[in-house]
């Protein structure tokens, strides 16, 4: 059994290491908000005031951060993660990053004598407290093997699948395509709605029907009834599909599609829907369809900032 420690315990990663502590696993944590630990330390979390401790802490170290500048935040410096590295010891980074950020980091560990898996999850918060996710890893194959007892402890599908990353590329396949189908259920269900198709009515028989992934299925009764509380929610949304237009651009790689969705996404986040759920995409298209043209309100402004 090997000591685990946990640096950034907001929506997702809060679970992931509640799911440790249920297994008997000694955890050390820590976060931005010491609050948000709370539940955790009373469940035995062992609390750091910085990830630099969570690192001299713990054999295998997990992180789960929202973008570059987060992970940057956590791993340099004086208090960072980097800084309480030693040999032997596996850094495993469940964040979805860049995947040039990645590389560079995984360099930085490797020269420490640690290695770095990059370990971005499909799924949301339910999956997380299920143990449901799926789990793509990449980096040193040694480090995986070592670590993967721990990862299936959080996933019921673990995958290795080569460089530091080309996991997170995987990670960015995956979520372009769930922004995609969630505009383009959006949209049916709309269309459906406006000819006076009731919309539980219009929203079961699509996602019962060829084209019903499990992500729709789960997020249907999210477009019947939109929660405050967010899976997944927008801002993040928009932040993944920049990454992958942006790696996409690099590879020579068409994705027209994904280039609709971050347009659709701004207009919702215009809209006040950043901090909500993808399926916000429903209500957000409602709304534009009644005060204008879809067709022109899709090439309209500049795009805000993820």
């Amino acid at each position: 059994m090997s000591t685990i420690g946990f640096v950034g315990l907001g929506a997702m990663g809060s679970r992931m290491a509640g799911r440790f502590l249920e297994s008997g696993q000694k955890v050390y944590g820590s976060n931005r908000t010491a609050a948000k630990a709370t539940a955790l330390i009373e469940r035995g979390l062992s609390w750091c005031e910085s990830p630099v401790d969570v690192a001299r802490s713990a054999e295998v170290i997990f992180t789960m951060v929202t973008d570059d500048t987060a992970l940057a935040a956590i791993a340099s410096g004086q208090q960072g993660i980097l800084a309480g590295l030693s040999p032997g010891k596996i850094w495993v980074d469940m964040s979805t990053v860049s995947p040039e950020a990645a590389s560079k980091l995984a360099g930085r560990v490797e020269r420490l004598g640690a290695a770095l898996l990059n370990a971005p999850v499909s799924g949301s918060v339910p999956s997380a407290e299920q143990g449901t996710l799926e789990i793509m890893v990449g980096g040193d194959p040694r480090a995986f093997e070592r670590a993967e007892p721990l990862l299936r402890e959080l996933g019921q599908r673990v995958i290795f699948v080569g460089r530091n990353d080309q996991a997170l590329i995987l990670k960015l396949a995956i979520n372009i395509n769930l922004a995609e189908q969630m505009l383009a259920f959006s949209e049916g269900v709309l269309l459906a709605e406006r000819s006076g198709i009731d919309r539980k009515l219009a929203a079961e028989v699509i996602t019962a029907s060829a084209v019903g992934s499990p992500m729709l299925k789960a997020r249907m009764p999210l477009v019947l009834d939109l929660p405050q509380s967010a899976w997944f929610n927008l801002r993040l949304v928009q932040k993944d599909l920049r990454l992958a237009l942006r790696a996409a651009d690099a590879l020579h790689v068409p994705v027209p599609g994904a280039a609709v969705a971050d347009e659709t996404v701004t207009m919702a986040r215009r809209l006040g829907y950043g901090e909500r759920d993808l399926a916000a995409l429903f209500e957000a298209l409602a709304r534009i369809g009644a005060e204008q043209p879809v067709s022109t309100a899709a090439t309209s402004g500049a795009n805000p900032e993820p």
